[in-house]
């Protein structure tokens, strides 16, 4: 099979939106008027994005979809994306399942594939993406500000927990895996939280190498500064039923159970379809049910929802005054959204613990030159 008979088998589909597209030498589109072109672009490479031998089907959606998200993170409307390939041989039955989750993810955002490349090499992936957005109404890094909210959409940590089964460091249930290995290969971009939040958040920035470090790129861009709390994260529970039953009990003290209040404004977790609960334990002790994996204790979940990544839910920052119109919002789409601290003037994050003690940040999430 020649390079350009793989393109038109594997990669060439009718378009929606697109003036030329595969099959020439550039492709032509054009933007609505009064739209500015958002563009993206994220490059995955096998043996540090994902293991060679994972499933072709999750990896065509995934290599879509985590761009997919950087598009909902500046509230744009996913259009195009462009697909280059580098493939150490032509395997037709893997190219077919690739494809497959590729279009999959394509059609669920209605977005055209419309050029690319196609070469020989070690397998590496890279799309660049582009999307609309109304002129001045893009949602940056560097709009945080002085008192803002912040935000998470979701739960956190499910997919560094499925990533560490995979990696061998621990051996999650089957049952606990699938559900995990779920946010890891398929993650859902929040696509249509993010076009909802034009006009009420004032940043966003979609949590892919970790919350902690994605969370720092928005306070670094406005400079300014974060108080989180522990006690106020959401995390699956996946996660926690994961946790060695006795080291848990250990470590929760009375207040843990109590939730927090801050600034009279009460911590909800609206709709979702898995159970999901704030960071720690809210309810009794009674939720805990069997005894989970020795060896993964809280510190080390806690360092899976600051810093693991993968989790490709939306961290965002807004007024105080949006807060009932964001719960709304979170019955609205039938997502979880969460309040976890607040915007300060002083430069840097401060991380608040169980009982409000000030912790260290040992890390922050993943980094390519670190």
């Amino acid at each position: 099979m020649s390079e350009f008979d793989l393109i038109r088998q594997h990669f060439t589909r009718a378009t929606h939106h697109t003036q030329l597209s595969v099959g020439d030498d550039a492709a032509l589109i054009s933007l609505t008027q009064g739209m500015e072109l958002a563009i993206s672009a994220d490059m995955l490479v096998a043996g540090t994005h994902f293991f060679a031998d994972c499933d072709p089907y999750n990896l065509g959606w995934k290599s879509l979809a985590v761009n997919v998200s950087d598009m909902a993170a500046m509230g744009a409307n996913p259009k195009w994306a462009t697909l280059a390939i580098a493939l150490p041989e032509v395997n037709e039955p893997w190219l077919a399942e690739f494809s497959r989750g590729f279009f999959v993810c394509a059609e669920t955002f209605n977005i055209d594939l419309i050029g690319g490349d196609t070469t020989r090499g070690p397998l590496n992936i890279c799309v660049q993406i582009m999307g609309e957005v109304p002129t001045g109404l893009a949602i940056k890094r560097s709009g945080a500000k002085l008192g803002d909210e912040i935000w998470v959409s979701g739960t956190l940590g499910a997919a560094a927990l499925a990533l560490a089964h995979l990696q061998g460091k621990l051996t999650l249930p089957e049952d606990t895996f699938a559900n995990c290995a779920k946010a890891l290969h398929a993650p859902q971009p929040r696509v249509t939280l993010g076009l909802a939040l034009r006009g009420i958040a004032n940043s966003a920035i979609d949590i892919s190498d970790g919350l902690l470090a994605d969370l720092g790129h928005i306070l670094e861009a406005s400079k300014v500064g974060a108080n989180i709390f522990l006690n106020q994260l959401p995390v699956s529970s996946a996660v926690y039923k994961s946790l060695n039953r006795d080291y848990l009990l250990a470590a929760i003290s009375p207040p843990l159970y109590r939730g927090r209040a801050r600034e009279g404004v009460e911590t909800r977790i609206f709709h979702h379809s898995t159970p999901i609960l704030p960071f720690p334990l809210q309810g009794g002790r009674d939720w805990l049910g069997s005894p989970g994996l020795s060896g993964l204790n809280l510190e080390r979940v806690q360092s899976m929802v600051l810093a693991g990544g993968d989790d490709y839910e939306l961290c965002f920052t807004a007024p105080v005054e949006k807060h009932a119109e964001i719960t709304r919002l979170s019955k609205t789409l039938n997502l979880a959204l969460s309040t976890i601290g607040c915007i300060t003037a002083n430069t840097g994050l401060v991380l608040h613990g169980f009982n409000d003690e000030i912790l260290d940040i040992k890390e922050t999430g993943f980094d390519h030159f670190s």
